[in-house]
């Protein structure tokens, strides 16, 4: 249990800068160099393997989709040991160590491959620790990701009206982030070489770990473990149930560095289309457990209004998924279709693909203050939109988005190669698409789930995500592009193949935004009441 506040609201005072919590700002700079580091590596993984090591399309698909898979999974069970036992604190400060490490790991990029005579030659030994400086980072995000959110909302009292825009600018900090290092990794990495971009990924996070160690006392003491005598008690001989669980935790690591490296055996097919790895029958594993647990619960402990509530967030939940599944391109088919396919220069600048990848976080900055501004006005007037019905309009919007690529696929400029400006286009529609169901979904989530479940709930909009990373990557491989040795890329018809995925993915999101469309009332109902 947290500590009480202090009597005397002096100190309490004292800890706030312009009107907020100083731990706030804490939390704030943490997660934003975190975000930085996190983005940063991101826009550049696709690339670096197919451009530096040489692997196929579809190989480079199977591990950014394993590595999202996990990473978004891991939250699920950092989240959990936390809130039992460790403490937020403690979460976060171990899980950024794994950060900074991986991330600096993953700036030993080794020897570039070679292909002659169609034989490729890699650097085996800088691949293994590229793969477990991904293990780390997945390992370091289950730890502190799903920590420092909680940590910002135990800086407020119960109804303390200044949460929502303590959220606000928390989320700000995770924007700013990501906007940032994919301009400037993204450059580093593409002009001076992977290492740079990601070392410099590595420098932010070490950045954001040394600022959450110096404001450790601005968090009033709610961040602690909720029973520090059990965290100290003995479990084998001198090792207390706190060095277990790191002890754990690392012994993790050789499981998730395994599986990363086995992304790509095949343990199960489903002809034509998705081939579960033993990635994904571990996420397989955990979503069985986490939803009969949520089932179980629901018509064990709920009245008849507290279940209709849940399946209505477990709805939100497939929205997510779905929705994420289109978004999670970003990373994927879209580095590679404006790396291969499309004119970079804009502004008077040259643009390379992993630096484009700041295009999402930069219009969620430009579109958060305008939605912030929408709803209460449309509410004052009666014509706010339900919940499930901005998800609907999110998902249409994201399927808009890919047909704005369609366009801009079927017509190309002289030289052959897309107009930069769809490009931009696109990620705008994309991110008013996510303004309208990826904020609603997270407050569905808070607002319906029975209170003492609504971290278990969270965890179900995490797996939702993780999925979301796999079925990305799955859609991604149907537009991937064999180069033969000695060739270059024949443009045309690489157009042709990304053509074919924006028009499968437009179709996913608008079909299933009008089902859910359809579906609105239904879902209204089984939310008794709550807007």
């Amino acid at each position: 249990m947290s500590p009480e506040l202090p009597a005397d609201p002096a100190p309490l005072r004292n800890a706030e800068f312009l009107g907020h919590p100083k731990g706030l700002y804490i939390c704030f700079f943490t997660e934003m160099w975190e975000r930085f580091s996190f983005y940063g590596m991101k826009a550049l993984l696709l690339l670096y393997l197919v451009k530096y090591h040489l692997f196929t399309d579809d190989f480079g698909y199977n591990l950014i989709g394993a590595y999202g898979g996990l990473v978004y999974a891991m939250p699920v069970i950092g989240g959990l040991i936390a809130d039992r036992w460790l403490g937020m604190r403690k979460a976060v400060v171990f899980g950024g160590v794994l950060l900074v490490l991986g991330h600096l790991g993953m700036a030993i990029e080794g020897d570039q491959a070679t292909m002659v005579n169609g034989v490729i030659t890699r650097d085996t030994a800088a691949l293994q620790v590229f793969y477990f400086s991904l293990a780390l980072i997945i390992m370091g995000v289950g730890f502190l990701k799903p920590n420092i959110s909680t940590i910002v909302g135990k800086l407020y009292p119960e109804n303390d009206p200044r949460r929502d825009s303590g959220f606000s600018i928390f989320y700000a900090g995770i924007n700013i982030g990501a906007t940032v290092s994919a301009l400037f990794c993204g450059w580093l990495g593409e002009t001076y070489g992977w290492g740079w971009g990601f070392g410099a990924a590595g420098i932010g996070m070490i950045a954001g770990l040394a600022n959450f160690l110096y404001g450790q006392k601005y968090l009033m003491g709610h961040a602690e473990p909720r029973d520090p005598e059990k965290l100290r008690e003995r479990l084998f001989g001198p090792l207390s149930r706190e060095h277990v669980i790191y002890l754990c935790a690392l012994a993790g690591l050789f499981v998730v560095w395994a599986l990363i490296q086995a992304h790509s055996l095949i343990l199960a097919i489903v002809p034509g289309f998705f081939e579960p790895t033993p990635v994904v029958l571990s996420m397989h594993l955990v979503s069985v457990c986490l939803f009969s647990g949520i089932l179980w619960f629901m018509f064990k402990h709920c009245t008849k209004v507290e279940r209709d509530q849940m399946f209505a967030v477990l709805t939100f939940i497939a929205f997510c998924l779905l929705f994420f599944t289109l978004y999670e391109q970003t990373y994927g088919s879209w580095v590679l279709f404006s790396d291969r396919a499309m004119n970079h220069q804009a502004l008077g600048l040259e643009w390379s693909a992993s630096q484009l990848t700041f295009l999402g976080a930069f219009f969620i900055l430009v579109l958060a203050p305008f939605f912030a501004w929408l709803w209460p006005r449309l509410e004052k007037h009666g014509l706010n939109p339900s919940k499930p019905a901005k998800s609907a309009y999110g998902l249409i919007f994201a399927g808009l988005a890919f047909l704005v690529l369609v366009w801009s696929a079927r017509h190309p400029e002289a030289n052959g190669l897309t107009n930069i400006w769809w490009f931009v286009l696109a990620y705008f529609v994309l991110e008013i698409g996510e303004m309208l169901l990826s904020p609603i979904g997270l407050s569905a989530v808070t607002q319906l789930s029975v209170p003492r479940v609504v971290g278990l709930m969270m965890g179900g909009w995490f797996l939702g995500t993780s999925y979301s990373e796999i079925l990305a990557a799955e859609l991604g491989k149907l537009s991937s592009i064999e180069i033969p040795e000695g060739t270059v890329l024949d443009v045309a018809e690489a157009l042709a193949k990304y053509d074919d995925l924006f028009v499968f993915s437009a179709q996913i999101g608008i079909g299933s935004g009008i089902v859910v469309l359809v579906l609105t009332p239904l879902i209204k109902r089984l939310m008794h009441g709550v807007r």
